[in-house]
């Protein structure tokens, strides 16, 4: 690594214009489903007039790909790998062909024979795309395996690298404080996408942390039509529709959803919920809808594409968000579907982790409840399907905050601006901090006692 982080490659010899970058983006998989953060932060980009090369680690195993993918101009290319030595050597060989890359070799070898084979190898390999492709600066989301390979052959290549951290980075049990300490260090530049975790980061690494920056993830708002769902319901009409989105799992508590319904089921209130998204728990959360009794009421949507879950947020009546803490430490930090559900104008009931507080306010742009108090979940779900006078100010209120600070044509000046200049100011501000105790309840009205189905 050079001494200085925020040195980079020349750029196009002419002094008088400023270097035009090509950004190389490092990601574990590409695409992948769940991440549609990262689509539309190319997106923007590239909107922007910056050009992106995209390199992925892994193959995708997804089933299905969202419409947006077809809007990337990023080439994507595959990073290989692989157990057959003479494979190995062969792309060695060709990346120290290249006397600048087999200089950076000899520089980075004790970092890359104490990394893993895996990482080791892709770095080099990394190295010898990103010179091919005439990237001028690596930038990786997630602070693990995508982060451990862009710096190794920003190392090797003498390039700048960046990251962006989220919370799976910040809070699971398996991360290395000391490797991430050392990764934001060393990176040109840093970010993360909360206050909440900007404060942890900062008090836990303040030396490591003079370049680490808050650029929220942004939500390309034009694909998410304001249209605030506001409708009285007569007697003889379908019930309320309540809608949960994201992967099934630990994390994002779809169980006391299922629970939640039950409850009010039990209280005479009956609720159609849609469950979209796929993942490892759906056969037990299937059995825990037929155990409640529920199946006729609560269904698994499966995965959605990006249009599929516009038109669910238009459709239901409330987004339901109950978050929970995982057994391993691991948390969502500020989904992204939260954030289109409020720009999208549907009442949105969320449980605080993280950062969510930051966006969803009690009475001011929903309702939050504490994370697994399912009894203050289900008051606050009794109080948003009760229509009030009251939602549309707080639905206002939510499609604000969201155009104000959540905008992906914003967020990438903002990226772009830190590429130019480390230091440049352009750190984002202004919402609510959350403390990591407990979140305030909501429910301002009085309701009916919420009290477990006997």
């Amino acid at each position: 690594m050079s001494a200085d982080p925020t040195a980079r490659a020349a750029g196009p010899a002419e002094p008088a214009s400023p270097v035009r970058h090509t950004i190389g983006y490092v990601l574990k998989m590409y695409p992948r489903f769940s991440e549609t953060f990262i689509v539309s932060e190319i997106l923007a980009r590239e909107a922007a007039g910056e050009k992106i090369v995209i390199f992925s680690l892994r193959p995708s195993t997804d089933a299905r790909f969202h419409p947006e993918l077809a809007r990337v101009s990023a080439p994507v290319i595959h990073i290989p790998r692989s157990s057959v030595a003479s494979r190995f050597w062969a792309q060695f060989a060709e990346a120290t062909a290249s006397p600048p890359l087999a200089e950076g070799v000899q520089r980075a070898l004790p970092e890359l024979l104490n990394a893993g084979h895996d990482d080791a190898q892709q770095a080099v390999a990394l190295a010898l795309a990103a010179e091919q492709a005439g990237v001028t600066h690596l930038h990786a989301h997630f602070a693990s395996m995508a982060t451990s390979v862009a710096r190794l052959a920003g190392m090797i290549s003498g390039l700048p690298y960046s990251f962006t951290a989220h919370a799976k980075d910040i809070f699971h049990e398996d991360v290395d404080p000391a490797d991430l300490e050392t990764k934001l260090a060393e990176a040109h530049h840093a970010i993360t996408i909360s206050g909440f975790n900007l404060d942890d980061l900062r008090r836990r690494f303040p030396a490591a942390t003079s370049r680490l920056h808050l650029v929220r993830n942004g939500v390309e708002l034009s694909r998410f039509p304001f249209t605030p769902r506001l409708h009285h319901r007569r007697d003889d009409e379908a019930p309320p529709r309540l809608l949960g989105i994201g992967r099934l799992v630990e994390k994002k508590g779809f169980h006391l959803l299922i629970e939640a319904a039950a409850r009010l089921h039990s209280l005479g209130v009956p609720v159609q919920v849609s469950i979209a998204g796929d993942g490892p728990l759906r056969s037990e959360l299937q059995e825990t809808i037929d155990d409640a009794g529920l199946t006729s009421w609560v269904r698994l949507l499966g995965p959605c594409t990006q249009e599929e879950v516009c038109q669910l947020l238009g459709t239901h009546d409330v987004f339901v968000a109950p978050f929970v803490v995982g057994a391993d430490g691991n948390a969502d930090g500020l989904p992204t579907v939260l954030l289109e559900a409020m720009a999208r104008g549907i009442r949105c009931v969320a449980a605080q982790v993280t950062a969510v507080g930051e966006v969803v306010r009690s009475a001011e742009t929903g309702w939050l409840v504490p994370s697994g108090d399912i009894a203050a979940l289900t008051q606050a779900l009794l109080e948003a399907i009760t229509l009030d006078a009251g939602h549309l100010e707080l639905l206002n209120a939510a499609r604000s905050c969201i155009e104000e600070n959540f905008d992906s044509g914003t967020q990438a000046q903002r990226l772009r601006a830190l590429v130019e200049d480390p230091q440049s100011v352009v750190s984002q501000d202004g919402l609510a901090r959350v403390s990591s105790g407990p979140a305030p309840t909501t429910v301002p009205l009085e309701m009916m006692p919420v009290e477990a189905p006997a």
